[in-house]
């Protein structure tokens, strides 16, 4: 129990949004609500998840769980992104570029949080589209895990990594 306590602290739990939902019933209204939540170990690895409940803190609580189990490893190049992707979900599209270092994490809020979440210090990005939080959400993490290390695409290319990174960064 005290394992899973001390992995949980090094843990980064961000709600990106609450939303309260309203049912008419015979007495009235019953309030229910979901949590957008994004969890990193700011080592490289995140995920999120949508936790809902009658009560606020029982809503979060569940979106931590479900992305702690959804997180999966992202490819970090330094402080930021190996090289520039669009992620696209929906009507939302997010583009994302490498920065150097210094220049900080540029970006809406809930890009923000998934990159403070995953241990991304220095990264432009802009939504284009829908400004809908899940679904920027979806399309950030749909492009972060679909980049892959410049070690792994030299070999499958067959060509040294150094002329890749060259050929990447001009």
């Amino acid at each position: 129990m005290s394992e899973s306590a001390g992995e949980k602290s090094d843990l980064i739990e961000k709600v990106i949004r609450i939303n309260r939902v309203a049912k008419v019933v015979k007495g009235g209204r019953r309030f229910s609500f979901s949590a957008l939540v994004v969890v990193g170990d700011a080592k490289g690895r995140v995920g999120c998840s949508l936790g809902k409940a009658n009560e606020v803190t029982e809503a979060i609580r569940k979106g931590i769980e479900g992305a702690t189990k959804a997180m999966k490893p992202v490819v970090i190049e330094g402080r930021t992104i190996p090289y520039q992707t669009i992620g696209r979900f929906g009507a939302s599209r997010v583009v994302m570029k490498p920065c150097e270092p210094g220049r900080g994490i540029i970006a809406s809020g809930p890009v923000r949080a998934i990159m403070e979440a995953l241990g991304i210090h220095d990264i432009s990005a802009k939504n284009l589209g829908s400004n809908n939080p899940h679904n920027v959400v979806k399309a950030t993490l749909f492009a972060l895990y679909q980049l892959k290390s410049f070690e792994e695409i030299a070999e499958r290319r067959g060509v040294p990594v150094e002329r890749l990174r060259g050929a990447m960064a001009g």
